[in-house]
């Protein structure tokens, strides 16, 4: 995005408006690796609590956040290529998401056979596994496209 921004409007744009959207787009990067990381942060959180018996104190929270962190830039400079496969990984995600919920409340909650929910459900989660292979088809499209140059350790 800023590559573009810079790219398209940098000679037009005055250099406090272009450093300010760069900023802006850093925080609403380090934000949202803490929304998005929060499910593990409570895991970790979770496990020591009940291996532990006792809560997690500020420093080792902090600390689980850092690690964490610093796993998924590790990840991130190890395996740098790893964008160009987010649409085949992200359909492969999406029945967790979009499918699943709907059977599972199928089973458990066992409504009236053909009844509104229970047409509803079938057809949310059928389109789930539809949109699923759609995904992963046009992932794969995708990456036989463009194709992906592998370069381990070697971010662009």
């Amino acid at each position: 995005m800023l590559t573009a921004i810079y790219q398209y409007h940098g000679r037009d744009t005055s250099q406090f408006v272009l450093a300010l959207t760069s900023l802006l787009v850093i925080i609403n990067a380090v934000s949202s690796f803490q929304i998005y990381g929060m499910p593990m942060f409570d895991d970790m959180e979770s496990k020591y609590t009940k291996r532990k018996n006792k809560p997690c104190p500020w420093w080792l929270r902090s600390g689980f956040r850092a690690m964490f962190g610093y796993g998924c830039f590790f990840v991130a400079v190890a395996i740098p290529f790893l964008g160009s496969l987010a649409g085949l990984i992200g359909g492969i995600a999406v029945p967790v998401t979009f499918a699943y919920p709907c059977f599972m409340w199928l089973r458990i909650k066992k409504p009236k056979k053909y009844g509104i929910m229970w047409w509803l459900n079938w057809v949310l989660g059928l389109s789930g596994m539809i949109l699923s292979v759609v995904l992963i088809a046009a992932g794969i499209y995708v990456v036989i496209d463009t194709g992906i140059e592998v370069s381990f350790f070697k971010p662009h």
